[in-house]
């Protein structure tokens, strides 16, 4: 028996020790030596924290003029620019000067644009992550806190470098996959692809949900590094940092040239309408390796900032059924007609649209949304427009925009990041073209009854393709950013206030009463005497 035993044990040693490696799929490698040559050719373990500073700018996702080939995202310049990342206690604090009143204080760059919120007053912003909180300062006014989908998106960000990379590698369920690709020529390309290069790809996952995959060249060195998270608009979006010009930072090395494309870099518009270029970059030589400063703490102020709440809808009536429907930085309005309901705008995303859904229901029991009506493209103006389509409403939009809605938004394509109620539930009407109706100069809705005009704004240096909305009997006229209220007016609202004015005088309108997505509703003199006080301000 004991002779068997031996025996038995002596074929499983063996067994053990002719078995191949682990078998990987055809295409795919060890990830293991990949990561560490790429950690050695920067000595990435020797740098626990940077601190960085330079000239940038910054890029706003989703406020183009138009969606036209080859156009960056709208940038604003970033002036002593500073940022220190500290990887081991998740920290990232970012200073920068950029011009006042044109952006929200809220924004820091690419993604997270939202008109409403309070206008960025003073020339030097701070921006910082301390964990799954984060918080912004206008000058020296109090900390504000951002809402946390974004700050997770800002907590992300931390690790979308390449030494964050090769540490967020390491970190337990990150489940590392490598495999290797040609990389070809390109026009632009980062790094100079001069010839076929052959490169690997990294994918690992982050903070237990993102998939973020990087590009490693033939000399071990991360060039590319790309993940995708939701955008309301969009849905699957995608975020690619790209760098550099590497320098030593004390026994590591850093990269001092960067950029990151926010959409996708659909040039020539193969796929999609929507070019999503350059977000945020710049030039940053000044380096400081390990200085790793106790991080800011996070302010008792943001830590007790509830979450935002789509769900509260706050309902004024302005007349005979007509109501805003309010709670957040934007506004919707809702227009009752005998047997239908129309709708003026649906901002931010799905849970703000249901919600305010939910609430027209109630208002106007046994109605059906027959109209959406879509004031301008710009993302944060959008978001609801899918859950709309999903109910039976049909979009109300300018024939500009058609390309970019038609395309890009309203579609049936999968959701991975965060799927949405149209993406799970697609209706045919999505699939045969039912949902939208393209206008060029004016359109009418009625039932005959009551009238509710829509007419294109021109010329304006806002956007392309905006629409506004007109009640006569009421006198109600429904616009977007081309008047705000929820705050004084500023200079660099002037040009759209212009334009306003124009369009009501053009088309003899007479106004009574301005419904501004932003902000409340006013009297039409209260509009007229902003614009002199803007004016005034310039």
């Amino acid at each position: 028996m004991a002779r068997r035993l031996y025996v038995l044990c002596a074929v499983l040693v063996a067994s053990v020790i002719v078995l191949p490696a682990q078998q990987l799929p055809p295409g795919y490698v060890d990830p293991g030596p990949v990561l560490a040559a790429a950690s050695k050719a920067i000595n990435e373990q020797s740098l626990r924290c940077v601190t960085f500073s330079g000239t940038g700018y910054s890029g706003a996702v989703g406020q183009t003029f138009e969606n036209a080939v080859n156009i960056d995202w709208r940038r604003a310049e970033m002036a002593n620019y500073t940022r220190t990342i500290n990887w081991e206690t998740g920290t990232s604090k970012e200073t920068f000067d950029r011009k006042p009143g044109e952006s929200p204080a809220s924004w820091k760059y690419g993604l997270g644009f939202v008109g409403g919120m309070p206008t960025q007053k003073n020339v030097r912003q701070t921006h910082i992550v301390n964990g799954m909180n984060a918080w912004y300062t206008d000058g020296d006014t109090a900390p504000v806190a951002v809402p946390p989908e974004m700050a997770e998106i800002y907590q992300l960000d931390i690790w979308l470098t390449p030494h964050g990379f090769l540490k967020a590698a390491r970190k337990p369920g990150a489940n590392p996959v490598a495999l290797w690709r040609w990389e070809q020529l390109e026009k632009g390309r980062d790094g100079n692809v001069v010839s076929p290069e052959k490169v690997h790809v990294v994918g690992i996952t982050v903070l237990g949900k993102y998939r973020v995959d990087a590009t490693i060249n033939s000399q071990n060195i991360i060039t590319r590094i790309k993940t995708t998270v939701n955008e309301n608009t969009l849905g699957d979006f995608n975020i690619e940092q790209e760098s550099t010009n590497f320098m030593p930072a004390g026994e590591s090395r850093w990269p001092i040239a960067w950029h990151s494309h926010q959409g996708w870099d659909d040039n020539w518009k193969f796929y999609s309408e929507s070019t999503g270029h350059n977000a945020y970059g710049g030039k940053f030589p000044d380096i400081k390796a390990n200085v790793c400063e106790d991080p800011v703490p996070v302010p008792d102020a943001v830590r007790q900032t509830p979450a935002p709440n789509p769900a509260q809808v706050n309902v004024e009536k302005m007349a005979e059924g007509v109501y805003l429907l309010g709670g957040g930085p934007a506004n919707s309005y809702m227009v009752e007609f005998r047997d239908f309901v129309a709708v003026f705008e649906a901002p931010l995303g799905e849970a703000r649209s249901l919600a305010v859904i939910d609430t027209i229901a109630k208002l106007a029991p046994g109605k059906a949304i027959r109209w959406l009506i879509m004031s301008h493209p710009h993302f944060d103006h959008i978001g609801g427009i899918r859950t709309y389509n999903h109910i039976g409403a049909t979009l109300v939009t300018h024939m500009i925009n058609l390309p970019f809605i038609n395309r890009d938004v309203l579609t049936y394509k999968a959701r991975t990041v965060k799927p949405d109620i149209l993406s799970l539930w697609p209706p045919t009407e999505v699939a045969e073209g039912y949902n939208y109706e393209a206008i060029q100069e004016n359109f009418v809705i009625t039932d005959n009854s009551r009238i509710l005009r829509v007419y294109y704004v021109q010329p304006l240096n806002h956007v392309s393709g905006m629409l506004m909305a007109y009640l006569p009997a009421e006198r109600i006229a429904f616009e977007a950013d081309l008047f705000d209220t929820h705050e004084p007016p500023r200079a660099a609202q002037i040009p759209a206030m212009r334009s306003l004015m124009n369009q009501v005088q053009r088309m003899k309108l007479d106004v009574g009463t301005v419904a501004p997505i932003h902000g409340k509703p006013v009297p039409w003199s209260a509009f007229v005497d902003a614009m002199g006080t803007a004016a005034k301000t310039n």
